[in-house]
């Protein structure tokens, strides 16, 4: 008997409950022995679908209204919240657990949580009843001599227990640092060396009952402020892999830039065609390369060459389990972590110009509508000719004559690759594709490493051409595995959270402006609570309705009509933020910021692993196999996926924003014009007009007068005053003070009767 099964019996009896006896007796009726029942219900424990509510008696999670699943988000005052796995019907929001019950675990931990008592308006309160996985084995922090025990202090502000370490666990074996590109190891020697540096610690006994943790260190990387800590301080936070393993170095080591004769059998010839690969001026693994023409009727020929990772990496080989683990490349502004080693990252899978690669190709007729009028997938080889860059194409495609004669043979190409890309970017605006063109930062350096300072990353034309491109081929991938019936792995967006949307038109509202869906139906639940005086208690409580008429055209229409205007930039930010995340699942339920009816990763297979996994089911069904991985297989795989990808784009957010931080401790008292951005009952936020950064202009600063945060409004009101601050005003600010270990900007409104001088040092 399955576990799924055990469960769905457990389900149907009265509030999911059941006793040991009782299952062995009823499922026992149906074939499953003592034995079996009992390792289900091990396994089902263990995993957090049951929770052993006393001996022998048993809750599914799942079912029930007094339990919960999910991860721990600490706070730094001691308190937290659990972020449930499944939605909590009738609840409102994540579930508050109090001080003592939190201190039991440590943050980022996934528990079971029960539910003690649930407000008049669906806030819930909850304890920790079992802790199902620790979230970290290790910790990076600041290491602290003290008189009877030394003590790591974590690096995040949310681990609140610091971790003793015992006499004689202070020093790695080694005792020096790990060898860190272009930083000169640290020699210690004793503990008392030690004190301020940073070091990772490995867990030996977690904290019980708010106790310390006890932990051994590790590794030892330096100082805070040394050239690079940073960035190994948060790949150790987010417990990034970051050192290939011996068996993985020694199989990448084994493989040979040269392409043998036998592995170009059956590969369709296309190294005598001018395609190239177009990425960023720093790009080092080139898993995408392109082609156009015109074809006799009229239409587009489109050639989309993906390196064929598969080929090299295939299922259970170390290389292939360490990609599993990494799931994704992390990009820091002045490194990457790599999916792959660099021997097949930056080598025989890079696309490199003028040496045979192989790849798999999609090849596509497209019509001047932007419809795929026909389909054809292969194993391929090509030979790159070029090289490009996105600035170059962009400069070349407005007129730049010294690169037009420069790749004089390839500026016919490039028009058409523009013309097709605005062609099949018409189709997408048409079916309702979601296009915020929303800037990313770029963190600019000097000759020496140093950051000198940061600004908004450039998209051009030539970014459209190849999104444009990759778009197609991913959405001709995943169409023609799920029309033939072929298990796979999906990219998915869901539809968004109502009670997202209703804060949004809330906002939108104050500008005048609306998604344009009417009125926002509501449901009811009537929740009863036990009162300390041991009566119950009924309240009501209201909340969006999930049958929410919305589709993604109604974001593209306020998108185009916002267009231009000063709240532009605020409204795309907030609608983004409405929307859900996009994730990997083995069911397809379609894209909704793509209008998207069935997606996948196909195009990036050497930076991440979804797309690794569905290059090997195509070439298997090139092979005539229709089974290569089951749906319960492909599962746990965009689970994980998922996962690793939110990890790296936190890990890539936090040192951006910590590096901002550290450049802006020399500009202290600095003046500078800001668009507020939010507001809040603490102050409001605001982005910076010439610098790519944002924080926080506290409530109790507000000069002449004592302000109130509105929540109807959403504006801050000076009591005597009525002066106002709404989001949307543009506001001039000094740089008060900076935080940059919690990367935190902290800014004070100049007066406009006198200016604000520079502060000193």
């Amino acid at each position: 008997m399955t576990d799924a099964a055990i469960l769905d019996h457990i389900a149907h009896l009265p509030h999911a409950r059941a006793t040991f006896k009782q299952l062995v007796r009823e499922l026992g009726s149906r074939g499953a022995s003592r034995e079996e029942v009992e390792l289900a219900l091990d396994r089902l424990t263990h995993q957090g679908d049951l929770v052993e509510v006393r001996s022998g008696h048993f809750v599914a999670t799942r079912f029930s209204r007094e339990y919960a699943v999910g991860r721990l988000n600490m706070h730094r005052d001691g308190y937290g919240f659990l972020i449930a796995e499944r939605p909590l019907e009738g609840l409102r929001g994540d579930v508050y657990i109090p001080r003592d019950s939190a201190q039991t675990a440590m943050h980022g931990d996934r528990v079971v949580v029960r539910i003690s008592r649930i407000e008049n308006d669906g806030r819930a309160d909850g304890e920790i009843v079992k802790i199902l996985r620790r979230a970290h084995q290790t910790v990076v922090g600041e290491f602290r001599v003290r008189p009877r025990n030394s003590y790591v202090v974590p690096h995040d502000e949310r681990i609140l227990q610091w971790i003793v370490i015992p006499e004689g666990m202070e020093l790695p074996p080694a005792s020096l640092t790990r060898d860190r590109v272009g930083v000169k190891p640290v020699e210690v020697h004793s503990a008392q060396d030690l004190d301020g540096m940073i070091v990772n610690v490995e867990i030996t006994d977690f904290p019980e009952d708010g106790e310390h943790a006890v932990g051994r260190v590790i590794e030892i990387l330096g100082h805070a402020n040394d050239f690079g800590v940073d960035v190994e301080i948060v790949i150790r936070k987010h417990h990034i892999p970051h050192h290939f393993p011996p068996e993985v170095l020694e199989q990448a080591q084994s493989y040979s830039n040269i392409i043998r004769l036998d592995e170009l059998t059956g590969r369709q010839d296309f190294r005598d065609m001018d395609i190239v690969t177009i990425d960023g001026e720093t790009a080092r693994d080139f898993d995408d390369a392109v082609w156009v023409d015109r074809l006799a009727n009229g239409n587009y020929a489109l050639q989309v060459h993906i390196a064929d990772v598969s080929h090299y990496v295939t299922p259970g080989t170390p290389i292939d389990e360490e990609a599993f683990l990494r799931g994704t490349s992390v990009y820091f502004p002045d490194r990457a972590v790599p999916m792959l080693p660099l021997e097949l990252s930056t080598e025989i899978c890079s696309l490199k110009p003028g040496v045979d690669r192989l790849v798999l190709s999609v090849l596509l007729e497209i019509d001047h509508r932007g419809d795929v009028v026909a389909q054809q997938f292969g194993r391929g080889v090509i030979r790159s000719v070029e090289r490009m860059t996105y600035t170059d194409v962009h400069a070349l495609l407005d007129g730049d004559a010294a690169l037009r004669q420069r790749y004089e043979k390839l500026v016919p190409r490039f028009e058409l690759m523009k013309e097709m890309a605005l062609v099949l970017n018409k189709k997408r605006v048409q079916r309702g594709a979601i296009d915020f063109d929303m800037p990313e930062p770029l963190i600019e350096f000097d000759e020496f490493g140093e950051m000198v300072g940061v600004k908004r990353s450039p998209r051009n034309i030539a970014h459209r051409l190849i999104e444009e491109f990759m778009l197609a081929a991913n959405e001709a991938v995943a169409s023609h595995l799920e029309q033939a019936g072929i298990p796979s792995l999906f990219r998915i967006h869901e539809k968004p959270d109502p009670k997202r949307v209703m804060e949004f038109e809330e906002i939108a509202t104050h500008f005048g402006h609306s998604l344009g869906i009417g009125a926002i139906p509501v449901k009811k639940f009537r929740i009863v609570e036990r009162g300390r005086d041991g009566r119950k208690k009924h309240s009501d409580v209201v909340m969006a309705a999930d049958n929410l008429s919305l589709t993604s055209r109604n974001y593209q229409k306020l998108i185009a009509k916002i267009e231009g205007m000063p709240e532009e930039r605020i409204l795309s930010y907030l609608m983004l933020r409405s929307l859900k995340q996009a994730r990997y699942s083995a069911e397809n339920q379609g894209h909704f910021a793509l209008a998207a009816s069935s997606y996948t990763h196909f195009t990036s297979p050497i930076r991440r692993y979804p797309d690794l996994v569905v290059h090997r089911i195509l070439s298997a069904f090139l092979d005539g196999k229709r089974n290569t991985l089951a749906p319960e297989q492909l599962g746990p795989i965009a689970d994980a996926t998922s996962e690793t990808e939110r990890r790296a784009a936190d890990a890539e957010r936090e040192l951006v924003e910590w590096k901002k931080a550290k450049f802006m401790e020399d500009r202290v008292g600095e003046q500078f014009g800001g668009l507020i951005i939010s507001t809040t009952r603490f102050g409001f936020f605001v982005e910076l007009e010439d610098l790519f950064m944002e924080g926080l202009v506290p409530i109790d600063t507000l000069p002449n007068d004592r302000y109130m945060f509105h929540e109807n409004t959403r504006k801050i009101i000076g009591q005597r005053t009525r002066r106002q601050f709404s989001i949307g005003d543009t506001v001039r600010v000094f740089l008060d003070k900076v935080d940059p270990l919690e990367r935190k900007l902290t800014f004070a409104l100049v007066e406009p009767e006198r200016s604000h001088k520079k502060r000193r040092k």
